[in-house]
């Protein structure tokens, strides 16, 4: 065979078949009509069956192609040879998945320290003997790695049957790897870090579930010298939630400070920018607090990814990701000029909304029933036993199915723990009523609301949104103490 020589017939469209499941979205329905024309079953086939399937399928089929010579890379050329690129990922990818999964596994229990990869002699031997030039398969070893973590963090993160966490789960797949994963695996794949992301949703709704899977699923590169990747995924992602510091230190959280650079500086101190990983991202959760003057300062990482400690002209370069969260109204924030219009468009390369539980149950009420099971399998070890049946039990009577869960899933967890201490959970009476917004815009337009129970009405609903007083307060500008008063004093305002 030589570069004239071209793919026919069966083998082909079979290889067609591989490529085209490779750059799909494995969370979106082309790739599952594609996965299960591959395995030939149907769509609905569980997923362990499926793998099985497709596995037993490329065994055969891509054994055969490849003792005839059909799989020699070098072979081919032009659009041959781009489509058996991918095809050949998919096989590899599969080949290796249980091991990527205990690599995955461990490596997590190890946290920091990169662990010995024990599949990468073999992975990279295949991809050799298809052809791959030794750098060539090194970086599409580490493509494949990153895939299955991506995979991985956001299957498991973020658990849902609703058309809403399906729509969640996508927008997040292509948050890592753009929507043409070709794309990404020939232009991309080391340049992400110049994409940011803004998480939008209401408190407990896993804004950061979400950010993890994002920063965690980032291209790491392995090394073959020591045979580990350059560092472990987990140390790659980095948090700080703004709203828990008083503005004096967010500045020095952020980008760090020289000694002696204010009052109290007796040491010099790292900030997030400076300890976030060039393999990583840096979380900022509650970004609608962070002041204006913050918000410039971070606009400078944005676009020249570059920053100074504070007290200090040196200029450090800032190398990985920025992922932002809030469920403050940004609309409301931009015209007021409390959030910096360059900022927002700097900061918001893509903007995905996590949905509240209320939506994901009134979509698919059996939600309720999964994530139940999970949580209290994290708790008690327990999958398929009498306490779970319980916990769903003591749910159904109180507070019902009809609740609104305004704390979302952090609250549901809360929930599951109150109900294994106390065998009963009443809701939460303390947080903003589902129609209390509509209420205050109907007595505002009708001038009907007193000053005391307009104060009432809207303290109680940004403590319900953001879920403390001393959050509720910063928006306000007024002492937490005020702002608890005000929703003590009117428990139930007439509005």
């Amino acid at each position: 065979m030589n570069k004239r020589d071209t793919l026919h017939g069966s083998d082909r469209d079979f290889l067609h078949l591989l490529a085209d499941a490779a750059a799909a979205n494995p969370f979106g329905d082309a790739y599952a009509a594609l996965a299960s024309k591959i395995a030939g079953c149907p769509p609905e086939t569980p997923a362990a069956e499926l793998y099985q399937r497709i596995v037993a399928r490329l065994s055969g089929e891509v054994e055969r192609m490849e003792s005839a010579g059909l799989l020699d890379l070098g072979r081919h050329s032009g659009a041959d040879q781009r489509l058996l690129r991918y095809a050949i990922m998919f096989d590899v990818y599969h080949r290796f998945l249980p091991e990527l999964d205990r690599l995955i596994a461990e490596q997590s229990a190890a946290a920091e320290r990169s662990l010995p990869v024990p599949c990468a002699a073999d992975l990279l031997h295949l991809l050799s003997r298809r052809g791959f030039a030794p750098g060539e398969a090194r970086r599409l070893f580490a493509i494949l790695y990153q895939i299955r973590r991506a995979f991985f963090f956001i299957d498991r993160g973020l658990v849902g049957r609703s058309e809403s966490m399906k729509r969640l789960r996508r927008h997040l797949w292509n948050n890592v790897f753009t929507h043409d994963i070709r794309m990404y695996e020939r232009q991309l794949w080391n340049r992400m870090e110049d994409f940011s992301t803004l998480l939008l949703g209401e408190t407990g709704t896993g804004k950061g579930a979400a950010a993890a899977a994002i920063g965690r699923s980032a291209f790491i590169p392995y090394s073959e010298k020591t045979n580990t990747f350059a560092e472990s995924f987990a140390r790659g992602f980095v948090s700080l939630n703004l709203s828990q510091y008083p503005e004096s230190l967010v500045e020095s959280e952020l980008f760090g400070h020289r000694k002696g650079a204010f009052t109290g500086a007796i040491e010099a101190h790292e900030g997030i920018l400076a300890r976030c990983s060039p393999y990583g991202a840096i979380f900022l959760d509650e970004i609608g607090d962070a002041s204006v003057q913050t918000q410039i300062r971070l606009l400078r990482v944005l676009e020249e990814r570059a920053f100074s400690p504070v007290g200090s002209h040196e200029t450090a370069r800032f190398r990985g990701r920025i992922i932002a969260a809030t469920n403050q109204p940004l609309d409301i924030l931009r015209r007021s000029g409390r959030f910096r219009e360059d900022f927002f468009y700097r900061l918001s390369s893509d903007v995905i909304t996590v949905p509240p539980l209320r939506q994901r149950l009134d979509e698919t009420p059996a939600e309720l029933d999964d994530l139940v099971s999970l949580i209290v399998h994290r708790i008690t070890g327990d999958r398929q036993g009498e306490t779970i049946a319980a916990v769903l039990d003591s749910l159904a009577a109180s507070p019902g199915r009809g609740y609104a869960w305004p704390g979302n899933v952090r609250e549901l967890a809360q929930a599951v723990r109150r109900i294994l201490l106390k065998g009963t959970y009443e809701g939460d009476s303390g947080t903003v009523a589902p129609d209390l917004c509509s209420k205050l815009q109907e007595g505002i337009a009708a001038g009907a609301l007193e000053a005391d129970a307009l104060m009432a009405g809207y303290c109680r609903l940004l403590y319900g949104r953001l879920g403390s007083y001393e959050a509720a307060a910063r928006r306000l500008h007024l002492d937490r103490r005020t702002v608890k008063a005000y929703i003590h004093k009117h428990e139930a305002p007439e509005i």
